[in-house]
């Protein structure tokens, strides 16, 4: 006697469930030749530097300064005593002889931004308050970003002292003279 089992039954196979099965095994398909992967591979550490290698002058030599892309060389004039003077800068990392390295390059990458000109020029045409801010002017060389820099700023109007102002302390703080503080309570009476 033969005897039946009662399993459930097989549902049909729908398109959706086609589909999704193929997409399984196409995703499992693109992945197979990684398996093949030594584990040693996962960590792709680069070998330890042979002594044979540094004494045959296979080796690099180490990275100056000068050979990095982010330099800047900054000229600035009748900013004042103290802040006139050629400053060099380099960033990623931060070096040169920039009173504030970091804070020059940190404003720098904050003004970075793709497809526009951290350097740029104020726009002709644009409207601007007729405000000056001081003789003093600053050129800035070399390359930032893999491109090459040659801008020049001034304080001669509104729009220029906020293009200056936006690259401070790349370009040094120059604003109005301090003031004191004003006196806090009752002001002092003056008899007559």
């Amino acid at each position: 006697m033969v005897s039946v089992s009662s399993a459930p039954p097989v549902p049909p196979v729908t398109t959706r469930c086609r589909r999704r099965v193929l997409a399984a095994l196409a995703v499992t398909a693109c992945l197979l030749p990684l398996t093949g992967l030594p584990a040693a591979a996962a960590g792709a550490m680069p070998p330890p530097v042979r002594p044979e290698d540094r004494a045959s002058g296979a080796m690099p030599p180490p990275v100056r300064p000068e050979d990095q892309g982010d330099h800047l060389t900054v000229v600035v004039r009748h900013a004042g005593v103290e802040r006139d003077g050629r400053y060099d800068l380099y960033c990623h990392p931060e070096a040169g002889r920039h009173p504030d390295p970091a804070g020059a390059c940190r404003v720098l990458d904050e003004n970075t931004r793709w497809g526009r000109d951290p350097f740029a020029p104020v726009a002709p045409g644009t409207v601007c308050t007729m405000v000056h801010g001081g003789p003093a002017t600053a050129r800035l060389t070399g390359t930032w970003a893999g491109r090459p820099v040659d801008a020049t700023y001034d304080r001669g109007d509104g729009c220029r002292i906020a293009r200056w102002d936006r690259m401070v302390p790349l370009l040094p703080r120059i604003g109005a003279p301090a003031q004191a503080e004003p006196q806090t309570g009752t002001p002092a009476r003056t008899e007559p």
